[in-house]
C-alpha cells in the first residue's frame, strides 16, 4: 500500500457522502507517509508516488491528471500567504503523463501541459506548455520534447 492507494479509498468514501472514513484514513495517510494527501484533490488513474508518497504536500483543490509520476517531497499549492474563498481555487492544474521530479515545488494558479517533465528541487510559478521541460530555482523552460520518449533520456 501507498498514499495513492489510501487516497483511492479516502476518494471513493467521499464520493459516496460516507462523512468519518475518509477524513481517518487523510489522517491514516499523514501518520504512515508524513504526508498531506486530501481525498478533495482530484488525482487521474494510474498516477505513481514515488516511495510511496513521502513527505508529498497537495491542496485540497488540487488537480493531478492520469498517469503522472510524483517524486517524494514534491509540494502542490497555492503561493498565496492567506487564503480567502477567492484565492482557494488558485492551485495548480497538471495534465496528463507529467513527471515531477523529487522535492519540486508547483505553486499558484498554473497550468502544467501534457508530457512535462518538472526537474528535482524545481520550483515552478509559470505555465509549463505540453512536452516542455523546466528544472531550476525558478523554474524555466529548458526545451519542448519533440517526442513523449524524450523523456527518458
Amino acid at each position: 500500500m501507498n498514499a495513492y492507494n489510501f487516497y483511492r479509498l479516502a476518494r471513493w468514501f467521499y464520493e459516496r457522502k460516507v462523512p468519518v472514513i475518509p477524513k481517518l484514513i487523510k489522517s491514516l495517510i499523514y501518520l504512515l507517509f508524513n504526508s498531506f494527501v486530501p481525498y478533495t484533490a482530484k488525482i487521474g488513474k494510474g498516477t505513481v508516488f514515488g516511495y510511496g508518497g513521502m513527505g508529498v504536500v497537495l491542496h485540497k483543490n488540487s488537480v493531478i491528471g492520469e498517469k503522472c509520476l510524483v517524486g517524494q517531497q514534491v509540494t502542490v499549492g497555492s503561493n498565496v500567504a492567506y487564503f480567502t474563498k477567492e484565492l482557494m481555487t488558485d492551485v495548480p492544474v497538471i495534465g496528463n503523463n507529467v513527471y515531477i521530479g523529487a522535492g519540486a515545488k508547483i505553486l499558484g494558479n498554473i497550468k502544467i501541459g501534457n508530457n512535462s517533465v518538472i526537474g528535482a528541487n524545481a520550483v515552478v510559478i509559470k505555465d509549463v506548455p505540453e512536452n516542455g521541460i523546466v528544472a531550476g530555482v525558478p523554474a524555466k523552460l529548458i526545451r519542448i520534447k519533440e517526442s513523449v520518449s524524450e523523456a527518458v533520456r
